[in-house]
């Protein structure tokens, strides 16, 4: 019989991390976490996160790896660039990714863990921050379903929404369709709103409608689109690269990149305004 997953490694402590570490410790994990910001890191430390000096460290005391990076580059260095968990993890741990990145880099990176006798998931998390500090995330998971199901006590703290939807990558790719949809709607909403707007219409008076109505969307009901987006174009474009390698002709999400770029200079945030493949 396997052991279930009692000791856990945090990648990344930051705004997703350091929320999701306090759910597991507070549900009986041991946690060992770490990361490059110090703020970041007394807030761990505070919520009785243990703090491990390098990814190798952190692994090489547990049973669960999840890496919380933001871009494809800082997931691969952590994983395997110098005291990467590849390091220190033991045989048979399971690494997580958690991080939004390209699904056909999540498939390499797959591989390249089980030729190191590492068991892969990928664990990519929707619904935000104030998700993340209320336990109520999302998993669009992929990866090995005996690993999976192991795990799914501890996914369980900082999650209430777990699904696992194919092998290693098919997380990747729900992430990658949520984020389409999800951008596609604020696209949507943000040309409807100024439409009416331009009518003279209240737009409180009209958000209560459409949420009544066909048109109602997560987005519109959480108003998610008044919080900063610093991935939304880091998202399309991992959508538009692999329409490129798939050779799929997708032409609405060229549109929703632009309609999100332009809403983003209107406010005047350049958050993840450079972010691309592999950055």
């Amino acid at each position: 019989m396997v052991a279930p997953i009692a000791s856990i490694a945090l990648i990344g402590l930051g705004k997703m991390g350091g929320p999701i570490a306090r759910h597991l410790v507070n549900a009986g994990f041991a946690v060992h976490g770490v990361d490059v910001n110090p703020a970041a890191i007394e807030f761990a430390r505070a919520n009785k996160v243990e703090i491990a000096a390098t990814p190798a460290q952190a692994a090489a005391q547990s049973d669960l790896i999840i890496v919380l990076t933001a871009y494809e580059q800082q997931v691969e260095e952590v994983i395997f660039g110098p005291h990467g968990v590849v390091e220190g993890a033991r045989p048979g741990a399971i690494v997580a990714v958690g991080a939004t990145i390209n699904p056909a880099t999540q498939s390499a990176i797959a591989q390249r863990l089980e030729a190191r006798g590492l068991i892969p998931l990928d664990i990519p998390i929707c619904r935000g921050e104030g998700a993340a500090e209320a336990g109520k995330l999302l998993i669009t998971g992929g990866g090995d379903e005996e690993a999976f199901d192991r795990c799914r006590p501890a996914f369980a703290t900082f999650a209430d929404s777990v699904h696992r939807i194919g092998p290693a990558g098919a997380g990747q790719v729900g992430k990658m369709v949520n984020n389409l949809i999800l951008w596609a709607c604020i696209s949507a909403n943000t040309e409807g709103f100024k439409l009416a707007e331009n009518y003279g219409v209240d737009a409180g008076a009209m958000r209560d409608m459409l949420l009544q109505s066909s048109a109602h969307n997560w987005a519109m009901e959480t108003q998610i689109d008044k919080q900063p987006m610093p991935w939304a174009e880091k998202d399309m474009m991992i959508v538009l690269s692999e329409a490129d390698r798939l050779r799929l002709s997708l032409p609405l999400c060229g549109t929703v990149k632009e309609v999100i770029k332009g809403i983003k200079i209107e406010r005047g945030d350049f958050t993840g305004a450079l972010a691309k493949k592999g950055e």
